[in-house]
């Protein structure tokens, strides 16, 4: 079994471990506790794991997050993956820090990612986790906030956030989105 593991973010130093990159964070994590090594291809930077049998496609688009649908979609075609096997990591400025919510569908939530990979595949039936990164901003400063670090007490916490959704990968990889969700959404 072939799975598209897509983490969000944007490329380039700026925003290298902001709140907006999350899912690049896990992607990398994923990759970095499997040996495995990303290389730039089309539209991505792309790394493949085996995980209990199962081959996990890593995908950083490099498309910025208000293009990810172009990788997404690149991807799942040059991999030959269906829509069931697909999961997409995602920040969630609705979720409080730490929280994870895996989903089998829905909207996009405002989030412009989500947004353009629903566009781009014309559906919403694909699973995603959404990472809570809080809601600490004024009115108004939601890009700003989404887009700069985490605070020095979400840091210290990362590892275990970052394990968290690393078991949620696996989880779906391995038994199934319905039973991943009972196990991930349950959790704190």
């Amino acid at each position: 079994m072939k799975y598209l593991i897509i983490g969000l973010g944007n490329t380039g130093a700026e925003y290298h471990e902001t709140r907006h990159n999350i899912g690049f964070m896990v992607v990398d994590s994923i990759a970095e506790e499997h040996g495995a090594s990303f290389q730039l291809k089309r539209h991505a930077h792309i790394a493949e794991v085996k995980i209990k049998g199962r081959t996990l496609v890593l995908v950083k688009p490099t498309t910025y997050m208000n293009l990810s649908g172009k990788a997404v979609h690149y991807w799942m075609q040059e991999e030959k993956i269906s829509l069931e096997n697909i999961l997409v990591i995602t920040d969630d400025i609705a979720l409080p820090f730490g929280t994870l919510r895996m989903r089998m569908k829905g909207s996009s939530g405002g989030h412009n990612g989500l947004t353009h990979i629903e566009e781009t595949l014309s559906s919403q039936l694909y699973t995603r986790l959404r990472m809570g990164v809080g809601s600490d901003f004024s009115k108004g400063q939601q890009a700003d906030y989404v887009l700069s670090p985490f605070s020095q007490e979400q840091y210290k916490e990362m590892a275990i956030v970052l394990k968290k959704a690393k078991d949620a990968v696996i989880s779906f990889t391995t038994i199934g989105v319905e039973r991943a969700m009972n196990t991930v959404n349950t959790s704190k």
